[in-house]
């Protein structure tokens, strides 16, 4: 079977070299003709562990390959995904440009018969949509929708050993045909849960609010936890233990970004809107997530006696999340914003040392590694949960500081550990009592 994407950003890649693993033979298309060069010379355009090593091993396989030219990738392909971006209009409705872009150029080249899959995250009704346009353009072709369910940094895993797989068809031989594409994880029993296309649509939009709402739960749990002496990830723990809730996206911490929440949030709730329902508690998600950040600048401020000003930041980490690069949508971005409207003096380490933050925070100097940007500071702020800050030698690092205060914003120490340290410690949803101190620091 012959598998064309189109589209190399995190989905479009990530789908096509595991589609190239299973054993298929894969065309991945973009326009971006330098992104295409790079992936011809064995780079890599983004950062997720373990996918140069499937590139490099299915490239030289000759199961995959890279091509810029529509035309050329769609040409004799036997089912062919789209998984362009769908990024947020200033209404928050989602952008469908990229997808009927797509779909109109696929249209003068597809084979007929070919099964054409929007992999994109889209409005409910937008695959019938597709279809009516592509039959438009003369091509009456089977389109279903097979959402995605990655999480960046964890992406390959995600794909090779899903949960589940929602596959939105409207014909048997769509049906045949994806259960076929998809046959290599039965192995592992992976349900493939085969639905109309609303429904595979919707339930894509509906995940990933009801896991933003989590998020935005136990934040403001953790503000409660402060100002009752609680300890939030105690608290965590007991809820996620119960199997009804579970202990997924129960970290407190600056509040979420990314490519998926933050846009899949307000599309849907600009979707409803439209159709006369109200999402009150996606609307509260999205306003509580959005007030995250000030209070975490807040939080900072406070811990630094109220004054930044010509104070030297040492930042640990600035993407959205750890092991990835991706900025899009950080927390970091508001934060340090504010810092930096107080006057402070930032410099900033992130391992992912992503050209996306360079470009971001341009005029603000990176570091090498966590110690050395930590040399002479006033204060550490740990804004991502990268695993190399989770061993950091604690007094090591005091020895380096100018003033001892470790403000962690994804709560990665025990309080005990850096207790130990000598450092004056703030977290979030937790009360620190420095030994021989009698009162407490937030």
């Amino acid at each position: 079977m012959r598998i064309t994407v189109v589209g190399t950003g995190y989905v479009g890649l990530v789908s096509g070299v595991c589609f190239a693993e299973f054993g298929f033979n894969v065309t991945c298309v973009d326009k971006n003709k330098s992104k295409i060069e790079e992936l011809n010379r064995g780079g890599v355009p983004i950062y997720e562990p373990g996918l140069d090593k499937l590139i490099s091993k299915n490239f030289a396989a000759g199961r995959l390959r890279f091509v810029s030219e529509i035309e050329e990738g769609v040409r004799n392909a036997d089912i062919i995904f789209i998984a362009v971006g769908t990024p947020s209009r200033s209404d928050g409705s989602a952008d469908l440009s990229y997808v009927y872009q797509a779909a109109e150029e696929i249209a003068r080249s597809a084979n007929n018969g070919a099964l054409i899959v929007i992999k994109s995250t889209v409005p409910v009704g937008t695959s019938g949509a597709v279809k009516k346009f592509l039959l438009d353009k003369g091509i009456d072709a089977d389109v279903a929708f097979n959402p995605e369910f990655l999480k960046e940094g964890a992406a390959v895993e995600d794909f090779m050993h899903p949960d589940r797989v929602i596959l939105g068809v409207e014909s048997k031989n769509a049906k045949r045909i994806l259960s076929q594409v998809y046959r290599p994880l039965y192995v592992f029993n992976t349900p493939l849960v085969f639905t109309d296309l609303e429904t595979a649509e919707l339930s894509k939009y509906a995940s990933n609010a009801f896991l933003a709402m989590k998020v935005a739960f136990i934040n403001e749990i953790a503000d409660l936890c402060e100002s009752c002496g609680a300890d939030v990830n105690e608290v965590a723990i007991a809820m996620g233990l119960d199997k009804r809730i579970g202990d997924k996206f129960l970290q407190a911490g600056p509040g979420y970004g990314g490519s998926c929440f933050p846009k899949d949030t307000s599309a849907l709730n600009h979707f409803a809107a439209e159709r006369g329902v109200n999402l009150s508690l996606v609307k509260e998600t999205i306003r509580s997530n959005g007030d995250r950040r000030k209070r975490m600048a807040e939080k900072i401020l406070s811990a630094c006696g109220n004054n930044v000003r010509g104070k030297n930041i040492a930042v640990l980490g600035v993407t959205f999340k750890a092991n990835t690069d991706d900025m899009r949508d950080s927390p970091s971005i508001d934060i340090i914003k504010a810092l930096a409207e107080h006057g402070a003096h930032i410099k900033i380490y992130d391992p992912s040392f992503s050209g996306q933050a360079a470009e971001i925070f341009r005029g603000i100097p990176f570091g090498d590694n966590a110690y050395d940007v930590c040399n002479g500071a006033d204060a550490v702020i740990i804004l991502t949960d990268w695993s190399e800050f989770r061993a950091l030698n604690l007094k090591e690092l005091n020895g380096r500081v100018k003033n001892p205060l470790l403000i962690d914003l994804r709560n990665i120490y025990t309080l005990s550990e850096v207790n130990s340290s000598g450092f004056n410690y703030c977290s979030v949803g937790r009360v620190f009592k420095k030994l021989g101190a009698a009162k407490e620091t937030e």
